[in-house]
């Protein structure tokens, strides 16, 4: 009886500070634009997991794979040399004019986020031409407690947020938005 009063003295103290000790949570973002263009112009675009040429941050992308589960990607930004945001793909369908991939590799300076995978869709607007969506879901580049500002969750969802906005603003420029 004597024990279980001790354990259960401990398990009342320790349980306060293991709450008040979290983590960081998953932050999502999706961003969205519509286009004036039929879905199948548009995925012809973007739908080569090889050729991200469309997004204005992307200098140069090489690859292995092609379009097929597992295929992976290396994404050179800016200018030749550099940095670089190493990706796979793990769902992919030409059908669903859509495909999911992970980044396997970037420095938390190029993108302040850990664990980052993505999905990019193209679907039909009842009114006519197509909607894009372009969502994903990370942690934030500093995994423990009390980062500091630059990989925090604010500076993670601005960072993929603004990458999303880029390449869809850009394929709003190229297709015509729909207003």
């Amino acid at each position: 009886m004597r024990h279980l009063k001790f354990l259960l003295m401990i398990v009342g103290l320790v349980l306060p500070v293991m709450s008040m000790a979290h983590g960081p949570t998953r932050q999502k973002v999706t961003v969205t634009t519509e286009v004036a263009a039929a879905p199948a112009d548009v995925w012809a675009v973007i739908g080569n997991f090889q050729d991200m040429s469309w997004h204005p941050a992307v200098h140069s992308s090489t690859g292995e794979g092609g379009n097929d589960i597992d295929a992976t990607r290396v994404l050179t930004l800016g200018e030749e040399g550099g940095p670089t945001i190493s990706e796979v793909l793990y769902k992919f369908s030409d059908e669903k004019m859509s495909y999911s991939y992970r980044i396997t590799d970037v420095l938390v300076e190029v993108l302040p986020v850990t664990n980052y995978s993505s999905h990019l869709t193209v679907k039909p607007l009842d009114s006519g031409g197509s909607l894009i969506e372009w969502r994903g879901a990370f942690y934030r580049g500093y995994p423990n407690n009390d980062p500091p500002p630059e990989l925090n969750d604010e500076a993670a969802i601005a960072a993929v947020t603004g990458v999303y906005q880029a390449g869809l603003d850009a394929l709003t420029e190229r297709f015509g938005g729909t207003n």
